[in-house]
């Protein structure tokens, strides 16, 4: 089981912007497809963006235009750029690993919790 990392999040106001880390220690990165997730409060975990082995990008509806997912191959690590920040983006952020279903492939970790607010 891996253990991806996150990091990057914090408080931001309404249009600011925040960068979101995913690192991994035991598998690379690169060679699989790899998603940006997140969970509001009462509501359920999202996938928010993809990147497939290819860098192929796909996103929500939601966040088209103002996010982009994106993967460092030297560091292993894979990023979310979240610009135009509203206070609807408020939610614990996680990565995961696509499976061959599409769904998450393991547990989750703790998350990086984003809030936007003035």
């Amino acid at each position: 089981q891996e253990q991806l990392v996150e990091s990057g999040g914090g408080l931001v106001q309404p249009g600011g912007s925040l960068r979101l880390s995913c690192a991994a220690s035991a598998i690379i990165l690169r060679l699989y497809n790899m998603a940006w997730y997140r969970q509001a409060p009462g509501k359920q975990r999202d996938v928010v963006a993809r990147i497939l082995v290819d860098g192929t990008t796909n996103y929500a509806d939601s966040v088209k235009g103002r996010f982009t997912i994106s993967k460092n191959n030297a560091k292993n690590t894979v990023y979310l750029q979240m610009n135009s920040l509203k206070p609807d983006d408020t939610a614990v952020y996680y990565c995961n690993r696509v499976s061959p279903s599409g769904g998450p492939l393991y547990s989750w970790g703790q998350g990086t919790q984003v809030t936007v607010s003035s």
